[in-house]
């Protein structure tokens, strides 16, 4: 039997997957330096994992745009209120985040480009202060997108903006789904009872 010829996007994945290499590792601390010294949100000319970029949907054309995002690591701690309290109730450490960091990654980019649509993202990288998305946003007004019936749904007239805050994540979808089926023979076998 033959075996299947492995396309270059699945040694991509396997290049990222595999961790404390030599090459992989050196290659890797060069590009975290260079991102730690850039804005926080900043335009890339192409993705660093093109694999995942392209399974999310990434085309290289005009009107498709690659984000990167460096978000703080560690715990959500609010700033110390002004007004005096015992440290208990000050309500500083110990917060967590509702939201994942992708899901925060994606508004930051979607706040800083008003004119772009969030199209997905991905982890790309974690060092000891920051943690990295690349963050694909395409440009609902550019005619090659128009045209691309790949991202009719998202570019058409009847398709509300903004649709990284009205997101629901693959997690969330089946958690609905699992409440739907768990609670609907419920409720109808408890109308049924009442009448």
């Amino acid at each position: 039997m033959l075996a299947m010829a492995k396309s270059a996007y699945s040694y991509m994945a396997t290049w990222y997957r595999r961790a404390g290499r030599e090459v992989e590792e050196r290659v890797m601390r060069a590009r975290l330096i260079e991102w730690r010294k850039a804005p926080s949100i900043v335009r890339v000319e192409r993705p660093a994992r093109l694999d995942r970029a392209r399974r999310l949907g990434y085309k290289a054309k005009q009107g498709v745009v690659v984000v990167r995002v460096r978000l703080r690591r560690g715990p959500f701690n609010r700033r110390r209120p002004d007004s005096g309290r015992r440290p208990k109730r000050m309500g500083v450490y110990g917060i967590t985040a509702w939201k994942s960091w992708q899901q925060i990654a994606e508004e930051r980019a979607a706040r800083k480009f008003p004119n772009l649509e969030v199209l997905g993202s991905y982890w790309v990288a974690d060092d000891g202060m920051y943690r990295y998305f690349e963050v694909i946003m395409i440009d609902p007004n550019a005619p090659t997108v128009k045209k691309d019936p790949d991202y009719a749904g998202i570019v058409g007239k009847e398709v509300p903006r903004r649709r990284v805050a009205r997101r629901l994540r693959k997690r969330q979808k089946a958690l609905i789904e699992k409440l739907k089926k768990e609670l609907l023979p419920k409720l109808e076998q408890a109308d049924e009872g009442k009448q």
